[in-house]
């Protein structure tokens, strides 16, 4: 299966604009699936509720949906990528939809949100959800989801062989985090992340960190983009291999666990 990650450099603001240029760099790429970063439709840093409200689009309906299935149906392949959506009450979540050929298959709204994600957007409800698509079972998560690991070790339990992480990654480490979920879950992971410096007019700024990655359940980085630079990287897995949970002839990464002793992770934390 032929897994592809797009790096790119969204224009704040400008959807049409980053709906081209995805357009324009995928054209002659084949697929199986491919992932797009976090927010890649519209850019991230926002200035104000009313540019989000002015950027969010309703799912299924919207430009950006409909871009993505016209894309997969070109493709013949299924596409990951995040966007502003608007919900049914007006209320603004951070999403990640699932589209293949035929139309929409899920819409993951992002559980963790980092920094001033809070001031316009509603946290998700769940559930964690895995596709079974016949070529591989999948999950989404988002960016700053990567920091709580219940995230990828649910989607795990739950059958899934590749986390699909479309992400806007501003601390170093995180790419190097993805790693180690893999290895807690032995699945493959495929972060798309994103490129480049949004500045506000008060002059704050988030730079992001690239190295968009496709990681091996054996915690290999598979492919990596560079830092600073637009890419399309594509590899060929075998998800099947993420079934493989054995770790020595005595150990099973799942079943191994003390599940009767993990009473704290499940409760909510004072501080």
């Amino acid at each position: 299966m032929r897994l592809t990650l797009v790096q790119s450099k969204p224009q704040l603001g400008d959807v049409a604009a980053n709906l081209a240029a995805i357009r324009s760099v995928v054209e002659d790429v084949e697929f199986d699936f491919l992932v797009l970063p976090e927010l890649f439709a519209t850019g991230y840093f926002f200035h104000e509720l009313r540019q989000v409200q002015e950027l969010s689009e309703p799912v299924p309906d919207g430009p950006t949906t409909r871009f993505l299935i016209d894309q997969a149906a070109a493709h013949a392949g299924y596409i990951c990528a995040g966007l502003v959506e608007r919900g049914d009450g007006g209320q603004l979540y951070n999403s990640a939809l699932l589209v293949g050929p035929t139309g929409l298959i899920g819409c993951y709204r992002k559980l963790h949100l980092f920094f001033e994600e809070k001031l316009w957007f509603a946290p998700g409800e769940g559930p964690l959800q895995v596709y079974d698509l016949g070529i591989a079972r999948v999950g989404m998560m988002i960016c700053f989801d990567w920091r709580y690991p219940e995230t990828a070790r649910i989607l795990a339990l739950r059958g899934a062989q590749i986390l699909l992480h479309p992400a806007n990654l501003v601390e170093p480490y995180c790419q190097d985090a993805m790693v180690t979920r893999c290895l807690e879950n032995r699945v493959f992971a495929a972060t798309a992340n994103r490129i480049g410096t949004d500045t506000k007019p008060n002059g704050a700024s988030l730079t992001f960190t690239g190295r968009s990655q496709v990681v091996s359940p054996q915690g290999v980085a598979l492919c990596q983009a560079s830092e600073d630079g637009p890419a399309v990287l594509s590899v060929d897995i075998t998800p099947e291999e993420a079934d493989d949970k054995q770790v020595t002839e005595y150990n099973h990464l799942l079943r191994d666990r003390r599940t009767e002793l993990y009473d704290p992770i499940i409760g909510k934390t004072t501080q």
